[in-house]
């Protein structure tokens, strides 16, 4: 008999713990209100970033019991990257997923990501943004309304134009580029002599189409994904700028969640980054065979007229560095030199 007394000392401990738990996931359902988020972005439900939402929305119900429930709005739905980021900041939309360039009107280091020719590859990408530097830089949106998950993939911009290949800084010359409105974009195509035009990605087409604009830069699965290879016959590899996506909660959204409900959504968040990521990459990959089969024109810039794009721009660089927060630049060139090591 003696022999039985541990498994029941075990069946009474595990009943116990089984209470406990019982009344924690109690107390944790209690936490957990049924809410609908609106969640905005500018891309077509084909796009990476919209896998990305699908992703964290069925993450994001199975931790919550399908309390928390994602209602996305694709395609500029709810407006252009500005419009959604208003919206956010004055609490009517509680989500979005823009490129970090549209921050940096109102975080100004946010520039640092958009300079050009930074990170070769996209571990260096991920290291730089999901280490020290990109957490310093969401810590900089609370007190802007917002608040960041964290970043996915958009991937290395490209530019098309309707005109000719470019093969080296040269060749920019003289074209009007719709660029982002961002001040580091601006300067950049500038140096290249080029007529940098910045304008909402919702009037992209519209404006290639019309020959308002004689080309754009975007990364490879934006370009196929909104068919500017129906007015738009050049896409060169530049590869000049690595871009993500931040995904942005509205802060009087979030202040309103209870702690068990912000670790839910950053958990779903984490949860979700590597697939879209994954998922981002291999449609970029899928997008350059789409292109060139839709009848673009593709072709590659030497390693040695990238440099010396690279050299054109960094005063460019420089001057911006030089107007952003020291601490907050010294970091991400430390950042920089660790990742290229």
């Amino acid at each position: 008999m003696t022999g039985d007394l541990p498994v029941k000392a075990f069946i009474r401990s595990a009943l116990a713990c089984a209470l406990l738990a019982g009344v924690a996931a109690g107390a944790s359902a209690q936490d957990i209100q049924e809410r609908t988020i609106k969640f905005g972005h500018l891309n077509n439900t084909d796009h990476p970033v919209s896998m990305g939402v699908k992703k964290f929305a069925e993450i994001l119900a199975a931790k919550s019991g399908g309390k928390l429930k994602v209602q996305e709005f694709p395609s500029n739905q709810l407006g252009n990257e500005m419009q959604q980021q208003s919206a956010l900041q004055g609490g009517v939309q509680e989500m979005t997923a823009p490129a970090t360039t549209s921050l940096a009107g109102i975080v100004k280091e946010f520039g640092l990501i958009d300079f050009p020719f930074t990170v070769a590859n996209f571990q260096q990408a991920d290291a730089l943004l999901d280490g020290p530097l990109g957490q310093a830089l969401i810590a900089k949106l609370p007190e802007k309304g917002l608040v960041a998950l964290g970043y996915w993939d958009l991937g290395f911009r490209n530019a098309t134009n309707s005109k000719r290949p470019i093969t080296k800084p040269e060749d920019f010359e003289g074209l009007k580029i719709r660029v982002i409105p961002n001040p580091v974009f601006l300067e950049t195509f500038k140096a290249f002599k080029a007529n940098p035009v910045p304008m909402p990605f919702a009037e992209l087409y519209g404006a290639l189409e019309a020959k308002a604009v004689d080309g754009q830069e975007n990364p490879y699965s934006v370009i196929a994904s909104n068919k500017f290879y129906e007015v738009q016959k050049h896409v060169s590899a530049t590869n000049h700028v690595y871009a993500a996506n931040i995904v942005l909660v509205s802060k009087k959204f979030w202040d309103r969640l209870s702690s068990t409900e912000q670790k839910i959504m950053q958990d779903s968040f984490n949860e979700a980054k590597n697939y879209q990521r994954t998922v981002s990459r291999a449609a970029a990959q899928k997008a350059v065979a789409d292109l060139q089969a839709k009848g673009m024109q593709m072709n590659d810039i030497s390693p040695a007229e990238q440099k010396r794009m690279r050299d054109i721009a960094k005063p460019v660089t420089d001057k911006f560095a030089a107007s952003y927060e020291p601490a907050v630049v010294k970091l991400y060139n430390d950042e920089l030199a660790r990742i290229r090591k």
